[in-house]
């Protein structure tokens, strides 16, 4: 596999190797050495909204594949579990449901809904049994607000990725958010996974590719900054305070006309705050060449949807899809290796990419 290496120094700087879009080899490397340690979005806490409540999910599927189970407990506690029985690999719950305890059906192997064992038939004569690895293995599970995060591999603790991003917004009624299943959307994009996210991570692209959005965003205001190690924020500042934040004296941008909050958290998560509401984007890689991408919606107020940074998110993905998509085509190239950063204008990709070779170079 090609060392992946980005000057600190973005003048001096050279964009990623282009093998890091085009290699088979390198996207399963990416799996183990960047999705499993990092910390991945579940969900809301509505997903186990009362005890009993069971939620079964794979995390990333496809490509971490990881069967999980989320359940609430008679001590109203959110346990987040592997789905896959101890004993012969079944998978112990197939659908959403409320359970008194979790049954594998293969064999009868029962566990309580903290995942600690039961019991098991016909185990009478078997010698050490049961011991702590006859359990599900539980997950850490962050919680942000109502928001639910984990980690196959936690080696890096979860305020590396979230702290700078919740301090910001802390001002923000963030438990009055809703989640509204009309407005949520999957894309399928035919372009390396990376790819997308840097695409996200510049405004320079705006007023080329973005016409509706350049006419609402006051482009020589827009404005990055890096959080270190494993965030960064886009201020997507209007040109008049029309549809934009009613700030709290509390915020740190009290008396700007922020139209949207841009934060995008290390590897593929895009936290999008717009005066309506929060829509979280989370890339999914596919395959080399392609990736998905979820929009899901929580509304804070509904009077203001449609308006500002914050309408036609749809055009604005088509318009990202088109240009990332040639630009997987272009990667290909013989002739393309590398390319340069915008010193003004490309701080965000520069960052996304020092990241990821940090991550693949381990």
């Amino acid at each position: 596999m090609p060392n992946f290496t980005v000057d600190p120094d973005i003048a001096k700087a050279k964009t990623l190797h282009s093998d890091f879009y085009t290699s088979n080899e390198v996207f399963e490397q990416c799996r183990e050495k960047i999705f499993a340690p990092s910390w991945q979005f579940i969900g809301d806490d509505k997903l186990a909204k009362e005890p009993g409540d069971v939620y079964p999910f794979t995390l990333l599927p496809g490509y971490l594949d990881e069967p999980l189970l989320l359940t609430r407990d008679k001590t109203e506690t959110i346990n987040l579990l592997s789905n896959v029985c101890t004993h012969r690999g079944n998978i112990v719950a197939e659908k959403a449901c409320k359970l008194n305890n979790l049954r594998c059906r293969y064999h009868g192997r029962l566990f309580g809904l903290d995942g600690k064992f039961t019991s098991m038939p016909e185990f009478k004569e078997v010698e050490n049994f049961p011991s702590k690895d006859d359990d599900l293995p539980a997950l850490p599970l962050f919680k942000w607000s109502n928001w639910l995060f984990t980690s196959l591999n936690p080696i890096y603790a979860p305020e590396l990725f979230f702290r700078d991003m919740i301090e910001r917004v802390s001002w923000m009624p963030l438990d009055e958010f809703r989640l509204y299943p009309d407005l949520c959307r999957t894309f399928h994009v035919k372009a390396n996974w990376a790819l997308y996210c840097e695409n996200y991570l510049e405004g320079f692209h705006i007023p080329f590719v973005h016409a509706g959005l350049n006419a609402v965003i006051d482009f020589g205001e827009y404005a990055t900054e890096l959080y270190f190690p494993y965030s960064s924020l886009q201020l997507g500042l209007a040109r008049t305070n029309e549809n934009c934040f009613d700030l709290s004296e509390s915020s740190p941008d009290y008396g700007k006309n922020v139209a949207a909050y841009y934060f995008w958290v290390f590897p593929n998560m895009m936290f999008n705050f717009y005066p309506w509401g929060l829509s979280v984007n989370v890339v999914e890689p596919v395959s080399v060449g392609q990736c998905k991408v979820r929009f899901i919606s929580y509304v804070w107020d509904e009077t203001q949807l449609d308006k500002g940074a914050g309408s036609g998110l749809d055009k604005v993905e088509a318009e990202d899809e088109e240009i990332v998509e040639n630009v997987q085509r272009g990667v290909h190239s013989r002739f393309y290796k590398h390319g340069r950063y915008s010193v003004t204008r490309e701080q965000g990709t520069h960052h996304f990419h020092r990241i990821l070779a940090e991550f693949i170079n381990k």
